[in-house]
């Protein structure tokens, strides 16, 4: 069986280190560590982590270590996060964070997961993020926090 595919925002990574966020973070750590998930990371995150404080570079580099393939920012994704900007889902002053859906949805993973909840894990954004995946040709992709992805911690019944 094929294993759900989590691309994974530098949010995420900053959640580790987050006393609101970091039981969620650690845990998809966690997940991706003891093989539930592939992970999906990308040189973007890799370029937003440069500027991080040490600490979160620490839990980067673990996360770093669960896969083996960094998500080139290719100029399909590119057209892809600008036809985002295009449609006003996102002013271009957040143009990261639709570069992230956009390679997360050309990487075609299976759920993007992030803390972001003002421009990306919102209802009403990823209902057009979605219609413009499909306008183009994309599939649609699931996005959530990691509070509701992580398996770290649940009872199974």
């Amino acid at each position: 069986m094929k294993k759900t595919s989590i691309y994974v925002d530098t949010s995420v990574i900053g959640g580790c280190c987050d006393p609101e966020f970091q039981e969620w973070s650690n845990g998809l750590l966690k997940d991706f560590q003891s093989g539930v998930f592939t992970l999906l990371l990308s040189e973007l995150t890799d370029a937003e982590i440069q500027d991080a404080p040490d600490e979160v570079k620490k839990i980067y580099a673990k996360f770093r270590k669960c896969t083996n393939k960094i998500i080139e920012l290719t100029s399909e994704a590119i057209e892809l996060s600008d036809a985002y900007l295009r449609h006003r889902i996102l002013a271009h002053k957040f143009r990261n964070d639709a570069r992230h859906i956009a390679i997360a949805a050309v990487a075609g993973a299976d759920l993007l997961v992030s803390w972001n909840f003002k421009h990306i894990v919102r209802f009403d954004k990823i209902q057009k993020f979605n219609a413009v995946n499909i306008e183009i040709g994309y599939k649609p992709i699931s996005i959530y926090s990691p509070r509701e992805v992580t398996t770290y911690g649940r009872k199974i019944s």
